[in-house]
């Protein structure tokens, strides 16, 4: 069995029959981390469970803050986006997320800080969480039970909403992220109710239904995916603020599970300059640069850019004008001219659902599992990254 460290030579190429063998699959994914991502819908519904168990009543009973910090990093981190853009421009109070240590200087008693951290001891969350505490902050802590975080909390008697750790941070979006919604339904900022919840991981659940291992390549949305970004550069554009979330996420898991180059982000952001990799040396070249004479097979064989755009229909969370979403299906519709123009193969994912929150979902579900795919095509086990395990251990020397 390959642990994810053999050499390049034996990880270039990716093996398309591989996905449609279900043994080989379990072989390469030792650790489970089809089983992990799976459990996204399960994680919502324990995680509301456990934030229930925990009582922010108080939290809410003190008033509005002046602003709501949510420190994290990397998927801890992704959780203060999600907040931010569920919550919309018509949030009363600022939504910050903050991955440095510490908080910033202004948080003082008028705010909330709201920790998290799978592990419960990454130096981000704990260093916000004393310095929340130090300076008056209201704190809510997110993370394992039993954790250095949980210390702290229990130390100022804050809020503590424990996440057991059943799966990699990276495979553990959701069960960080529904207590941060919670903790700010608690404040007022956000109106996600126990319906938007159970819908999101019914959501959840059906599409880790129609990408499960035994699912083949034709008709298994993730496998396709994966496949058509097998030797790409990855480009990632999301349609709206909440597709963006959803496409940094993508980048995330990419790079993690995968170990491949991504670009991400927001698709107005691309159509100020980035747009314009389209036009690259791992692009089209324009019309005009290429090689007439070129064999077409030959070309296909390069590395080349290969576009993932994630569209929200327009729809950002809190806003009901029409111009908005107007622009942006323009602006989508624009890019998929653009990468057809130059030969640039594009793939769409398509929210789907009522809340902004179950529409997230539909955005995340699917890339969340061709990451873990796209590993497994090049015989990578997707959760044995020994570059991240090296990089802790070498920072916290």
């Amino acid at each position: 069995m390959m642990d994810g460290t053999a050499g390049v030579s034996g990880q270039r190429a990716a093996d398309e029959a591989l996905l449609d063998n279900v043994d080989a699959l379990s072989e390469f994914d030792p650790n489970g981390m089809l089983r992990h991502t799976a459990s996204a819908g399960a994680q919502v519904r324990e995680s509301a469970a456990l934030t229930a168990e925990a009582n922010l009543t108080d939290l809410g009973e003190e008033g509005r803050p002046r602003a709501v910090v949510i420190a994290g990093v990397g998927t801890a981190g992704r959780t203060g986006d999600v907040l931010a853009t569920v919550a919309g421009p018509r949030c009363p109070v600022p939504v910050i997320p903050h991955g440095g240590t510490g908080v910033p200087g202004w948080v003082g008693a008028a705010d909330v800080v709201i920790a998290v951290s799978a592990s419960g001891r990454s130096p981000e969350a704990l260093g916000a969480a004393d310095a929340a505490a130090r300076r008056g902050a209201r704190l809510v802590a997110i993370g394992a039970p039993d954790s250095e975080l949980q210390s702290v909390a229990d130390r100022v008697r804050a809020p503590f909403i424990p996440v057991p750790r059943r799966a990699p941070a990276r495979a553990s979006l959701w069960a960080l992220t529904v207590p941060v919604l919670l903790a700010a339904r608690a404040l007022g900022l956000v109106n996600v109710n126990e319906a938007d919840l159970a819908e999101t991981a019914a959501r959840l659940d059906a599409d880790a239904d129609r990408c499960r291992p035994s699912a083949e390549s034709f008709v298994n949305p993730a496998k396709s995916l994966a496949l058509g970004l097998a030797g790409s550069i990855p480009i990632v554009w999301g349609s709206s603020p909440l597709a963006t979330v959803a496409a940094r996420r993508f980048g995330d898991t990419l790079s993690a599970n995968a170990r491949y180059p991504v670009v991400a982000g927001a698709l107005g952001e691309a159509g100020r300059g980035r747009v314009g990799l389209l036009d690259g040396v791992f692009g089209g070249l324009g019309e005009a640069s290429r090689d007439i004479f070129a064999d077409p097979e030959e070309e296909a064989e390069g590395t080349r850019l290969r576009l993932v755009l994630l569209r929200d229909g327009g729809l950002n969370a809190g806003e009901d004008t029409a111009e908005p979403l107007a622009v942006e299906e323009r602006r989508a519709d624009a890019v998929q001219t653009l990468a057809e123009r130059r030969g640039v193969r594009c793939d769409v994912v398509t929210a789907e659902g009522g809340s902004a929150l179950e529409r997230l979902a539909s955005l995340i579900a699917v890339p969340d599992f061709a990451s873990v795919y796209l590993a497994l095509a090049h015989r990578l086990d997707p959760m044995a990254v020994p570059a991240i395990t090296e990089m802790k251990e070498l920072s916290n020397q």
